[in-house]
């Protein structure tokens, strides 16, 4: 099943493997295919669901502003598509990691694990506003530069990048794809916002495993954000090193271990 409609858009979808659900959501900008190199580690024992959000990937773009409740109801709205059982493992990279804690605060049924990889860390967030991300969105497709220097300012952000050309040239060839960049950013602060004030009235659930895997590569201030975001949650905390911020494509073997430590055992 490689797309389905979740509020009217068609979402990108891969699933792989058998046995306890996973939820893989990468950061900004990313597709399904940047989890590649986990896949192979966590298919033996996990179904593993990767999915892209609108405008990100192959799924269809939208002009609706993003917000916490919006995203963490897509996974579960994205779940029930699948019709998949049971308490899930959701792993969210990045800003995803957002969307994975805000998922687990609203949908705490629905919640085995939760795992924030190098996840973002808004200590003051500041709500932000779409205001420029529209008019330069237009601009760059009127310039033609997606289609010109897309795929090769993917492989300038994620160099050395080892996700599939035809796959890059695919996705970062298309408007779509810088939009829903543009668009994610611009909310940013306006997530976070939300998010500290989901913490203040819904509580993880009670025992929750939670693990913050972080990428401090070097960055001291980085790593007592992180370590100050996992003692915040009451998590595990455990650094990946050597590693950038791309932990799926830089250390997937202590991914998988920690997304499979961190959740339930297969049955």
């Amino acid at each position: 099943m490689p797309f389905v409609r979740i509020a009217g858009l068609a979402h990108h979808v891969a699933v792989d493997g058998d046995g306890p659900v996973c939820v893989l959501s990468a950061g900004l900008g990313l597709g399904w295919f940047d989890w590649d190199p986990v896949v192979p580690l966590l298919a033996p024992h996990r179904t593993v669901v990767r999915f892209d959000r609108p405008g990100h990937g192959l799924s269809q773009g939208t002009t609706t502003p993003p917000t916490l409740a919006d995203e963490a109801g897509r996974i579960a709205a994205l779940l029930a598509a699948l019709r998949l059982p049971g308490p899930v493992t959701v792993v969210g990279h990045s800003i995803a990691g957002f969307h994975a804690e805000g998922f687990a605060r609203l949908h705490p049924d629905r919640t085995a694990a939760l795992v924030l990889v190098d996840s973002s860390v808004e200590e003051h967030p500041r709500p932000g506003r779409l205001g420029w991300t529209v008019p330069a969105g237009t601009a760059l497709t009127a310039l033609g530069l997606p289609a010109a220097l897309g795929p090769t300012l993917r492989r300038l952000a994620a160099h050395p990048d080892p996700a599939p050309p035809a796959e890059v040239r695919r996705v970062y060839r298309t408007s779509r794809v810088w939009r829903g960049a543009l668009r994610e950013n611009a909310r940013y602060g306006t997530v976070a916002a939300e998010l500290h004030a989901l913490r203040r009235a819904l509580p993880l659930p009670p025992g929750l495993p939670v693990t913050v895997l972080a990428a401090p590569d070097g960055s001291a201030r980085w790593e007592r954000r992180q370590r100050a975001l996992a003692r915040r949650l009451g998590a595990r905390y455990e650094a990946a090193e050597p590693s950038g911020h791309l932990v799926m494509r830089d250390a997937p073997g202590t991914l998988a271990r920690v997304v499979l430590e961190t959740g339930q055992e297969p049955a």
